[in-house]
Formats: C-alpha cells, sequence, structure tokens
C-alpha cells in the first residue's frame, strides 16, 4: 500500500475520531470524546491493532466501564453497535476494464458542472443534492447507453481536504456486466491523476459492493460502525437509558 495514501487516511481517521496518530498506530482499545457532538453518540473503529470507541462526553464514562477488557470482536459483537461498513483504498489499479459490450459511453463532470445533474433520480450512493441544490459530490464519471443515462460514480469531499470518498450507482437492468466496476475505475484513475486520495466504502452486508472495490485494485484498509446517535429518535430509544444504568452485559 502506498505509504502516502496510508498517511492521508489516518490524519482522516485521526480527525474524524479524535485520536492521536500514535493511538491509531498503538494497540488495544483507545476512548476518544467526539467534543463537537452534543447528543449522546457512539461509532467504534478498527484500524489495524488498534479500536477507537468514539462517544459524546456523557458516555464516555460508562462506555469504559462497560468495555473494559473486551476484544475487538467482543466490542463489535455488543447489542449498541449498529451497522458496520469495510472502507478501502486502492492499491494496484488496473488500467482497464474489459466490458461485454462497447455500446457504452463515459464522461466526466467536476465541480460546478456537476448541477446539471440537479433532479436526476436513481443515484443516490453516488450522487445527492439537498433541498437548495446543494451536492458535496465534486467529480462524477457517468455512463450511458443508447443516450440513457444508466451508472454513476461520483466522488464526495470528506472533513479532510483531498479525501474523497467514492460511491456508485447502477440502474438494476445493468447490473452484473462489470459496468458498476468499470465506473469506479474509471472515477479512481482520474482523481489519483489529479492528486485526489479515493477512498471506497461498503457495508459489511454488501458482497456485490465488496467485489467492486476488489475488481478494480482497493484493499481494506478500516472498519467502522454507523454512527449511532441516541437521542430518542429512533428505534434504540431505550439504548441510552441501558448504557447509563449499565443493564448491557456484552
Amino acid at each position: 500500500m502506498k505509504e502516502a495514501i496510508r498517511e492521508k487516511i489516518e490524519g482522516l481517521l485521526s480527525k474524524e475520531y479524535y485520536c492521536s496518530l500514535e493511538e491509531l498506530n498503538g494497540k488495544g482499545t483507545v476512548f476518544s470524546v467526539n467534543s463537537d457532538i452534543k447528543k449522546p453518540y457512539i461509532k467504534i473503529l478498527a484500524y489495524r491493532n488498534c479500536v477507537v470507541v468514539c462517544t459524546s462526553k456523557d458516555l464516555a464514562g460508562k462506555m469504559q466501564e462497560i468495555l473494559h477488557g473486551k476484544n475487538r470482536d467482543e466490542i463489535f459483537e455488543c447489542p449498541f453497535v449498529y451497522g458496520q461498513t469495510i472502507h478501502y483504498v486502492p492499491e494496484n489499479i488496473c488500467t482497464d476494464v474489459t466490458l461485454p459490450s462497447w455500446d457504452y459511453t463515459f464522461d466526466f463532470l467536476f465541480d460546478g458542472d456537476i448541477s446539471s445533474l440537479h433532479g436526476v433520480k436513481g443515484f443516490d450512493n453516488s450522487l445527492a443534492f439537498n433541498c437548495n441544490g446543494f451536492t458535496s459530490t465534486k467529480a462524477v464519471c457517468v455512463a450511458r447507453r443508447h443516450k440513457e443515462m444508466i451508472g454513476i460514480s461520483g466522488a464526495a469531499e470528506s472533513s479532510v481536504n483531498g479525501i474523497w470518498e467514492i460511491g456508485v450507482d447502477v440502474l438494476e437492468k445493468h447490473r452484473n456486466a462489470g459496468l458498476g466496476t468499470a465506473l469506479v475505475n474509471r472515477l479512481t484513475k482520474e482523481l489519483l491523476i489529479r492528486n485526489v486520495v479515493p477512498f471506497y466504502s461498503a457495508s459489511v452486508t454488501n458482497i456485490s459492493s465488496q467485489m467492486v472495490a476488489g475488481r478494480c485494485g482497493y484493499l481494506p484498509l478500516w472498519v467502522d460502525t454507523f454512527g449511532t446517535v441516541l437521542d430518542g429518535s429512533s428505534s434504540y430509544d431505550s439504548i441510552y437509558d441501558n448504557i447509563m444504568k449499565k443493564q448491557w452485559v456484552c
């Protein structure tokens, strides 16, 4: 794995999980506090030999009590962990992806030109606009067949400059033909040329998405949980009280 990419990603993880680079590259469990969030919050990271349990301030002490002495697998199996995502970085990006059909066309759009796609439906993983027409997506590769838009790979800015997250969507009737792989491959190469570090994310349950990452030459680097906000607005309303009363047995 290219050391420059690893260093960039470690900077991203350090910022998002409120821990030091030394802690990320250490062993064991690190407990950190997200000082920017006021609602009860839990998000857990596994990176190399380290686990980071990042919480809101009010949960910090209780989480340390509950998880003291637990190993990585035991922590990720706790009942307050919801959803896990595998994150990949480029390692051996192939020069080209062969498709069974050559009647596809591909176009790139960057920055302000992406606004021309406002209103396009069916590509929520790769392209999203808010109610004001703003999108954090900074680059897209659009696939068309006979002028119909059938697939998009998009890259959105992360919280660290120069690191963008790639997502991809292919309309259902055009799946299983390698198009998703081709879209991610093309956008990855374009971003690397522009000195942008891309990473790709897939749910642990989404085998097809994980296969796209592998075919494009990405390798898994870290796993994290969904950021769970325990403010009473979700189906997990009782979790906060159970944690504070230390009723969980992990």
